[in-house]
């Protein structure tokens, strides 16, 4: 039987203990699937929440975590359509990136040049695909409208922002930290708020004076939710793609994070013709698996064009795999994590 090293998630104990190097069997594809030989695979913040047991969809442990692989086709299932094998690929992952050799549906995967680095094109799977749903098909921007981006100096964050800016918006992007704060300064974002510098909510109002938000991609919730509401004017749409606060809340976060949130009446949102949108990828790439692949292959395209141009936080060696649990938990990063074989 061959075998291959993968990380194990042990426990949820935090990062430094509950991940542990093993050997695994090597998966075999089914029918729709293709197996990868992982040259790096990348890291997103629901890495994170499973990480610390907050994400419901995350495998019991032990598991193997992962949601997208760089490398090289070299196994094809039977269904799987012909010109795939030998390829080399970007792909998601539904878990089981966190290893040398990867299974995914062959719609997952997206064709890219030789020479493209490997981080570049693990920022272009689950961060990609996800800003390029929210942004081109989900809630697609025109000029002269006023985008709101939360965490603006994470991955989907980036991309978002260039995207929001190659529609000709105007970008409100949300980031704590000066280091981040400039960096979005010199990607074009008109507008740059300190989310540490207390009620954000506040600082737009005064930046926006009589006008309102038209969009705001939110990756936060939680209290963020009501205030970003506010923050609508008509025909205003709120894009919601992740959770961070919850991680955040400690014990009965899920509890708080809810109540943060409050209640909605759809009433309200049709008299005041505003729009509630939640993007989640993997449901996406379970039961709608076309579309994901055309995000894929469009935000290929678009890095082609040079739309977008991810921003790599650091490559990490394959031993480095805790660290960088514990750099993209604790906000000190920009841009996209990446562990390489």
């Amino acid at each position: 039987m061959n075998t291959m090293n993968a990380w194990d998630l042990v426990s949820h104990d935090g990062p430094l203990e509950g991940f542990r190097l093993a050997q695994h069997p090597t998966p075999e594809p089914t029918a729709q699937q293709v197996r990868i030989a992982v040259e790096g695979f990348g890291l997103n913040y629901a890495d994170v929440m499973a990480a610390q047991g907050l994400y419901r969809e995350a495998p019991p442990l032990p598991s193997v975590l992962g949601y997208e692989v760089v490398g090289r086709v070299e196994a094809c299932g039977a269904a799987v359509p012909e010109g795939l094998l030998g390829k080399r690929v970007v792909a998601m992952t539904r878990f089981g990136g966190y290893a040398q050799q990867a299974v995914t549906d062959h719609r997952a995967c997206a064709v890219i040049p030789e020479d493209l680095p490997v981080g570049e094109a693990a920022a272009l799977a689950t961060q990609g695909a996800t800003a390029w749903y929210a942004a081109r098909m989900l809630c697609p921007l025109w000029p002269g409208q006023r985008v709101l981006v939360h965490s603006a100096a994470g991955g989907v964050g980036q991309l978002l922002v260039q995207l929001a800016l190659d529609a000709g918006c105007t970008v409100y992007a949300l980031a704590g930290g000066a280091d981040k704060q400039a960096h979005l300064k010199r990607m074009g974002a008109q507008h740059v708020i300190d989310r540490n510098a207390g009620d954000y909510g506040q600082a737009l109002r005064k930046l926006l004076g009589k006008d309102r938000l038209d969009v705001s991609f939110n990756a936060v919730a939680g209290s963020t939710y009501r205030t970003d509401l506010g923050l609508l004017g008509t025909g205003g749409r709120l894009v919601l793609f992740g959770g961070a606060e919850r991680g955040t809340l400690g014990a009965f976060g899920t509890l708080r994070f809810v109540w943060r949130m409050g209640l909605m009446m759809p009433i309200f949102l049709m008299m005041r013709s505003r729009s509630v949108l939640g993007i989640n990828m993997l449901r996406l790439g379970d039961h709608k698996p076309e579309v994901v692949s055309a995000c894929l292959a469009q935000v290929v395209q678009a890095h082609a064009q040079g739309i977008l141009k991810p921003h790599v936080h650091r490559e990490y060696s394959a031993g480095e795999l805790p660290q960088a649990h514990v750099d993209l938990s604790g906000g000190r990063t920009m841009g996209k994590l990446v562990v390489r074989w």
